[in-house]
């Protein structure tokens, strides 16, 4: 620099002894200079790879996005990267920005050469040295970057924003400021106030008082003294370094030339003009008294005339460095003037030796030749206090901007000029009213209104007392009434300024406007807030000196008392007007989220809103992506409005992408620990860190990956959740513990990491806390989140390492185990150490900071051992960003968490709906893949049933295997969709167990269709002896029919006659043959009788059976006459055999008590009226009415085998059914502890379950007679013989005859494979083509709620609440046949298609066997096997025939004659596929039973209390029952108790509250919220709290209240009366919110 600086004096000089030369000459050379100074200007920027980007090219997107260099730390780099390595290290507030050695490129190869050199003897000493010199001096001037220009080249290429940032930090760093700037290419001065707006500067003053006072302003509003440093020609000495001392000589405010990586090759710094502040701490050995600013002008005075002139002007105090004393210099004249000024004036002199001297009154000469640093500051610091002693010119920055000759960037920016204009308008609106008025008056929406919907809100989820559907619907009504007074709010002029700016502007100009509104807003506020705090930190002053005082003296407690009480009266108001003065965009922010809420609420915009509310989110979708922070939480409500956040992050996620995958990190910490700084120093973020605006509630903020880093980050956005202090001061005596643990609780879940600030390494202050922080983990780690910590360690000593650090570590183990136990008590959850919890390593996870600050503030600036561990810290969270969650997925889980946390137990109310949303989506995959697995066994099954009447007697599960196809696309299908899928990372905790539910779904079906088929094989083997005996008779009825045509064949008859000779002998033949009957007649009652009397007494079983008070047993409500009392806890031992129960039951029958005295058990019926006994509840007979519904059901399964088994009627059904009931009647003694059934009980319900098998078996064992009675089966066979007696007197051959048989046999095959292939196509197209076939069974569920709510039969609900799985069945069916009544033409077309295809495979199978036979010379018998064969997988086609097929030769004739009498056949059967004529009775099995089959195979258990059955999609599921919609327990007839008032409680409602319910027993009380306790069933359903409105079963029981009441014999009154908002439910409104659960 200096060598630079003498030839430009040696210039100056040269320039005025020439003073003669031409004016063009002068001209001339300053454009020479001027061509040459920007030939250095274009290497620079070529060097520092910024060609291009001058003129507001670099933005805050380009810079604050997370990049490769994001993640370096260098002291050194090459200088392609010297922009970003700056750039990163000014974000994180680090001074060494400017140390930046630069790696130049002859360095590496200088030191090869030179390790390369070998030695050489004859070296010249002063040659080498003089070489090496020389390189050297090439390298440094004319290789090295000055540090200045890479930041004023940034500067200069940065946009406005960029720019205000960068000055931002630079402030933070305690570096002087650029204030006026020459435009490298123009000259053109700019003054860029625009950077200093949102810098605000604190300092203490003493008052006359000595009193300390402290003020916070924004820098360039502040009224300061300004001192101006400058120079005329060159000098020895270093300006910029003086200038240090006086504001903090340890630290280079300003650079100057001693400073590391300093060069003499400046080119952007001259003509510059830097400003720097002092700020005095109000402690004794501040330099200057008050805030003093100092500018320094770069370069030579004489060169830059023009920012000479303005800032001697604006300047307080003067000074000047000048080389020496000389009356003959270019300047001295602009030094007289000076001089003869009233301003003060201070000379330095370079080559002078003298102390300070002071020649007039403010004019001051000082030498700094040959003195100490220090002595000099020493003398120039008292000259200036001298200086400034009096009163002298203030500055302020916005003055600079009056003068004329220079740029002022936001004068020069439209945007910038446009968005001022607004936001100052807008701030116009506020000067009338009173700053702690404000919020109240402008933001009404978020005020007292928004605060009671929140607390009322959380009442809601809190239920408490015994009406809970009441309170509840009372609570909901009124915060409905609330958010409509909410909506009638209007809307004042300041919101309309605000919403028609920030929806109308440009994008520039908008950003300018939010800027200015956020700085200008922190203007109007900050002078009564510092006001208000100084009064609140006395008035806590007072109060603790009083506390202090009471506590020593008991004379002045009584006073003292009284005395306190008014000042923390006092302290609290004050908080009060803290409160309501702070006001930002953030509560503007949240004034439009409460227009959105209320307006989504009343479902309406408002009156005087400029656009429709719905696009409201839309703005702040776009602030989060400018960069702007959005509330999460808001911290003066201590409420998350969910409605309006999940409206942004919907807009975000139209915006970015569903698939957008956010990392999502926040903080927690005390309050004023450093959070904020923490993160804005890592992301280079502005979250508020002053005293004044501490963080209130949560925010968040997105930060950009850049697309190279996506890839190896495996997210798109870092989501940063800033959050305010835990333990904040806690006003008036209330507890922040509720709070702390709800919002610590509340990030925790939120976020992939979390980081715990802790200040110091003292954990005392920590430890309740921590616990709090341990408490938020467990319950993450119960609700199966897996979220992540770190812990930071601030402001530790530098030197606190190695052994120190251990220690440290070992001691927050130790804590964090033992709050581990302390938390693990109150959550009830197992846990001895931490790392039980999360995983956590000590080692790694915990980081130790240097302290924020190198120093004592305000001149201290940041430590750069802070900002190395910042940056190593964000190195080590950004290597953990796997398991990033997507948008879509942070949405869901701010409402999953926040629902949870609204009721007291969170564990317990989680309810992840991300997760349940995937749950079922997956169950509806599973489906899916069932009914493929399903669908192909039903195809193979066919094909093996035909088999089996083919002749197939053995079925192995390999030969199934080999046909099963499809197993390898489902799981290819599952596989894809577990690893491919959006939300795999959800999935994956349910693979492996659907992997095995698929594997053992596939084994299960092949199994059962081998038993099945294996029951086919084993009918046909018991059926052998009658299919015997039928050919046998088929043998000798087509013989005799032949011999009978032979004696007639000569002699001609008519029809007539031959119908007559063939009648006559008929009869005959048939009482021959069919003289025996197979099938004997059945006498149901006698085996009956035969069963029961094993167990029972002839005479009592004849005695019941008699009565028939049987038949009424499944309609009666009082069983008293069946029941007897125990009068010991229990009455049999559950160990004893039901023979032993039996004979204990009668031993102790003296001892037992009944419940009614002995009558006559014919009076059954007139004692249901009498009174019930006390001890009996209606809960004991409703139990007895379950019991006999599940006989019932498992009764009719017993029938349904028999059915399907086609062997008619056998007595060991009779036994499984009398098991059954004995099973069910065990199963009840133990399980109730007060009451046992008598034996008439097991009697009767013998009995009426064998009346109502009666008839079924009865119709089986006549089917099966008719179907295998000798007598029945020849009559039908009589038209065939017929046929064939008449074919052979016309003359016909046996092959014909034979043809026509096999037609006969053909057309009956084709039609059953027809149809049984069309009911499998037709299952497939219901499941595709009806909604309420392609889904679930939930999905089923809520389609037959809404044909219910359709229909409005009352009979029809019930059927469907007592029994819903045969309710289904019904459902289904009655599906299927509306289907095919309505799509006949499709049924129609299938069925003719299958025909077609059945055919082609019959006249496939007949020509090739044909062929196959010919070629290898067989005969018909050959022939007719190899047929059979081929067809054995498409018909049921036994081929045999009693026909001689020796006497059949011609095959090619049998060929034709079989085409011929097919054909006609064919299109018989075709013409009998008519519309209305559609007989699915002929399949197998109808579409009905196989989507039944399907749909029915999953979970059918019961809500203990609703009735509800759980939608899993799998029977005998792991884990709990559950179901997303639960119903009013009335429904079920359940009353309160001692009353018969119908239950109104929904599930989901009274499990959160405090209430209780009884079991079996009046002792057994168990609280609604702690259920399970209750044991048995009830501890196997989920059921997790949830107030949504559910209109669907209000709007029931409110349409069918009279039903319900007569149905149940109780009434709606009392604790049961219907709440009148239910009947506001529509049925449109019910039908429509079934879509609305998952």
């Amino acid at each position: 620099m200096r060598r630079m600086d003498t030839t430009t004096s040696k210039t100056t000089e040269r320039q005025e002894v020439n003073s003669g030369a031409s004016g063009s000459s002068d001209i001339r050379s300053d454009q020479y200079l001027q061509q040459q100074n920007n030939e250095k200007i274009m290497n620079l920027f070529h060097r520092l790879h910024l060609e291009g980007r001058i003129r507001n090219t670099f933005k805050n997107a380009d810079v604050l996005q997370l990049n490769e260099y994001s993640l370096q730390s260098h002291e050194s780099c090459v200088e392609k990267e010297l922009i970003q390595t700056f750039i990163q290290k000014l974000l994180m507030m680090n001074y060494r920005a400017r140390n930046i050695n630069v790696k130049m490129r002859n360095e590496q190869k200088e030191i090869q050469q030179k390790d390369s050199d070998s030695f050489d003897e004859g070296g010249n000493f002063f040659d080498d040295a003089y070489n090496t010199s020389l390189s050297e001096r090439r390298t440094s001037q004319s290789e090295r970057i000055h540090p200045m220009d890479v930041q004023m080249a940034v500067f200069h290429c940065a946009d406005g924003f960029l720019k205000q940032l960068m000055v931002t930090k630079l402030s933070q760093c305690q570096f002087a400021l650029p204030l006026l700037v020459p435009d490298p290419e123009t000259q053109q001065i700019e003054f860029p106030l625009w950077t200093f707006r949102q810098i605000n500067k604190s300092w203490k003053i003493r008052n006359t008082n000595n009193e300390t006072i402290s003020q916070t302003q924004p820098i360039y509003k502040a009224q300061t003294p300004m001192v101006f440093f400058f120079r005329f020609g060159s000098v020895s000495s270093s300006k910029s370094q003086l200038m240090n001392s006086l504001i903090n000589d340890k630290h280079n405010t300003f650079f100057h030339r001693n400073c590391p990586g300093s060069s003499r090759s400046r080119v952007l710094m001259d003509g510059v003009v830097e400003i720097a502040w002092f700020c005095p701490s109000g402690s004794d050995d501040d330099k200057f008294t008050d805030c003093v600013a100092f500018c320094n002008l770069h370069g030579d005075a004489g060169d830059h005339e023009k920012q000479w002139r303005i800032l001697t002007e604006l300047a307080s105090v003067n000074v000047v460095l000048l080389q020496k004393l000389d009356r003959n210099v270019r300047h001295a004249e602009k030094i007289q003037n000076l001089y003869s000024e009233e301003k003060p004036l201070i000379s330095l002199f370079s080559d002078d030796k003298s102390a300070v001297n002071k020649m007039r009154k403010h004019k001051y000469k000082i030498g700094l030749k040959d003195r100490n640093q220090s002595d000099v500051s020493e003398d120039l610091m008292k000259a200036l206090n001298d200086c400034l002693s009096e009163s002298s010119p203030t500055f302020r920055l916005e003055d600079v901007s009056k003068h004329s000759d220079i740029r002022v960037d936001e004068e020069d920016d439209e945007d910038c000029r446009r968005g001022r204009a607004a936001a100052q308008q807008m701030i116009s609106l506020l000067k009338e009213k009173k700053l702690t008025e404000i919020k109240e008056s402008f933001l009404p929406h978020q005020g007292k209104l928004w605060h009671q919907w929140s607390q009322k809100n959380k009442e809601l989820h809190r239920p408490q007392g015994d009406e809970i559907e009441i309170v509840t619907s009372r609570k909901k009504a009124e915060m409905k009434k609330i958010r409509e007074e909410q909506h009638k709010l209007q809307i004042c002029e300041f919101m309309k300024l605000f919403l028609n700016k920030i929806i109308s502007n440009a994008e520039q100009e908008k950003l300018f406007f939010l800027k200015y509104l956020t700085i200008l807003l922190d203007e109007h506020t900050s002078a009564d807030l510092c006001t208000l705090h100084h009064k609140y930190d006395k008035t806590w002053s007072n109060i603790l000196k009083l506390k202090e005082k009471n506590d020593k003296s008991e004379q002045f407690k009584a006073q003292g008392v009284k005395q306190l009480k008014a000042e923390e009266t006092e302290l609290e108001r004050i908080s009060e007007d803290i409160h309501a003065a702070t006001f930002g965009l953030e509560h503007i922010m949240r004034e439009i989220g409460q227009i959105y809420e209320s307006c989504s609420s009343v479902k309406e915009s408002k009156k005087h809103l400029p656009f429709h509310f719905s696009s409201l989110p839309n703005v702040a979708a776009k602030m989060m992506i400018s960069g702007f922070p959005l509330e999460l939480m808001d911290g003066d409500a201590a409420h998350v409005p969910v409605v309006w956040i999940s409206a942004v992050l919907d807009q975000l996620i139209q915006k970015l992408g569903d698939q957008t995958r956010v990392f999502v990190l926040s903080v927690l910490g005390l309050q004023s620990s450093g959070k904020s700084t923490m993160l804005n120093a890592m992301f280079g973020l502005q979250f508020a860190v002053s005293a004044g605006r501490t963080t209130r509630g949560a925010f968040m903020q997105l930060v950009k990956v850049s697309e190279e880093m996506k890839t190896q980050m495996n997210c798109d956005y870092i989501l940063v959740v800033d959050t305010e202090g835990l333990r904040a001061l806690e006003l008036a005596g209330r507890s922040t513990r509720h709070h702390d643990n709800e919002l610590a609780t509340f990030v925790v879940g939120l976020a992939n990491l979390t980081l715990i600030n802790i200040f110091g390494e003292n954990l005392s202050e920590m430890q309740d806390v921590l616990q709090i922080v341990v408490q938020a983990f467990m319950r993450m780690k119960k609700v199966k989140l897996d979220p992540i910590c770190m812990f930071v360690h601030q402001n530790v000593s530098d030197v606190t390492a190695g052994e120190k650090n251990m220690e440290g570590r070992r001691r927050l183990q130790e804590t964090l185990d033992e709050m581990t136990k302390l938390a693990a008590e109150e959550e009830v959850y197992d846990a001895e150490r931490f790392s039980d919890v999360i995983r956590f390593d000590v080692q790694n996870d915990v980081k130790y900071f240097a302290q924020l600050w190198e120093g004592s503030p305000p001149l201290a600036p940041p430590n750069p051992n802070y900002c190395e561990n910042i940056q190593k810290l964000k190195n080590t969270i950004l290597s953990k960003t796997s398991g990033c969650l997507t948008l879509s997925r942070f949405k869901g889980r701010v409402d999953d968490l926040w629902k949870a946390l609204l009721n007291e137990n969170f564990v317990f109310s989680f309810k992840n709906i991300l997760e349940i949303a995937v749950y079922r989506r997956l169950e509806t995959k599973y489906s899916d893949w069932t009914w493929k697995l399903r669908s192909a066994m039903l195809k193979i099954e066919e094909k093996f049933h035909n088999r089996v009447a083919n002749g197939y007697d053995v079925v192995e599960e390999s030969d199934l295997l080999a046909e099963m196809n499809e197993t390898k696309e489902v799981k290819a299908s599952l596989v894809a969709f577990f690893e491919e899928d959006r939300d795999k990372d959800i999935l994956s905790q349910w693979r492996a167990r659907f992997e095995t539910k698929i594997t053992d779904l596939h084994d299960e079906l092949i199994k059962k269709t081998k038993r099945r088929l294996e029951e086919v094989i084993q009918q046909k083997k018991i059926r052998e002896n009658l299919d015997a005996k039928k050919t046998e008779y088929e043998n000798k009825l087509f013989c005799r029919s032949k011999e009978l045509a032979l004696q007639f064949k000569n002699n001609e008859r008519n029809e007539q006659q031959m119908s007559n000779e063939f009648d006559s002998v008929w009869s005959g033949w048939i009482d021959e043959l069919a003289n025996t009957p197979l099938v004997e007649n059945i006498d149901l009652w006698k085996d009956v009788t035969i069963i029961l009397s094993e167990n029972h007494q002839l005479a009592d079983l004849e005695e019941r059976k008699q009565g028939k008070f049987y038949k009424q047993i499944n309609h009666l409500n009082n069983y008293s006459d069946y029941i007897m009392l125990k009068r010991n806890a229990d009455l049999s031992d559950q160990d004893q055999s039901s023979e032993q129960a039996d004979a204990r039951y009668e031993h102790k029958e003296e001892e037992d008590m009944p419940v009614k005295q002995k009558s006559n058990s014919k009076n059954v019926e007139a004692r249901q009226n009498e009174s019930q006994d006390n001890d009996l509840l209606p809960e004991d007979h409703d139990t007895i009415s379950f019991m006999i519904a599940d006989v019932m059901k498992q009764t009719n399964k017993i029938l349904e085998r028999a059915q399907k088994a086609n062997l008619g009627f056998h007595h060991s059904y009779i036994q499984d059914m009398t098991a059954c009931v004995q099973e069910h009647i065990n199963q009840f003694h133990n399980q109730n502890k007060k009451c046992k059934l008598k034996k008439e009980f097991s009697l009767d319900l013998c009995l009426f379950v064998c009346e109502r098998a009666h008839d079924t078996f009865n119709a089986l064992h006549n089917e099966f007679k008719n179907a295998n009675d000798p007598r029945i089966y020849l009559e039908r066979q009589k038209p065939q013989y017929y046929s064939v007696f008449k074919n052979f007197c016309k003359g016909a051959t046996t092959t014909t005859i034979f043809a026509k048989i096999m037609c006969s046999e053909l057309e009956s095959s084709i039609l059953n494979a027809v149809y049984n292939k069309t009911a499998i196509e037709l299952a497939d197209l219901m499941r595709s083509d009806l909604p309420a076939f392609n889904g679930n069974k939930s999905k089923l569920e809520k389609h037959i709620l809404k044909t219910l709510a359709e229909r409005e039969i009352f009979e029809e609900y019930m059927k469907y609440i007592s029994d819903p799985r045969d309710y289904f069945k019904h459902f289904i069916m009655c599906e299927v046949n509306k289907f095919i009544d309505q799509q006949q033409q499709k049924v129609l077309t299938a069925l003719r298609n299958n025909l077609m295809l059945k055919v082609e495979a019959v006249t496939t199978a007949l020509c090739k066997s044909i062929e196959e036979v010919k070629g290898n010379r067989g005969d018909a018998d050959m022939w007719l096997k190899r047929f059979t064969e081929t067809l054995r997988d498409e018909l049921k086609f036994s081929g045999n025939s009693y026909v001689d097929l020796s006497e059949i030769t011609d095959l090619d004739f049998l060929k034709n004659v079989l085409m011929e009498g097919l054909t006609p056949k064919i299109s018989e059967l075709e013409k009998g596929f008519s519309i209305n004529d559609i007989k699915m009775e002929k399949c197998r099995k109808k579409p009905d039973e196989l989507l039944i089959d399907h749909f029915c195979q999953c979970c059918w258990v019961q809500c203990p209390f609703c009735g509800v059955t759980c939608t899993n999609t799998i029977a005998n599921h792991p884990g709990d029952h559950s179901a997303p919609l639960h119903r009013n327990t009335g429904v079920t007839g359940m009353s309160y108790r001692d009353t018969t008032n119908l239950s109104l409680d929904i599930c989901t409602s009274v499990v959160a509250s405090d209430r209780s319910f009884y079991t079996d027993s009046p002792d057994n009380k168990v609280l609604w919220k702690e259920y399970r306790k209750a044991g048995g069933v009830f501890d196997k359903w989920s059921i997790t709290p949830d107030l949504s409105e559910l209109p669907y079963w209000k709007w029931f029981v409110c349409r069918f209240q009279k039903d319900l009441e007569k149905y149940h014999s109780k009434t709606f009154k009392g604790c049961g009366k219907i709440p009148g908002e239910w009947r506001k439910h529509t049925k449109a409104r019910a039908i429509q919110s079934l879509e609305e659960y998952t």
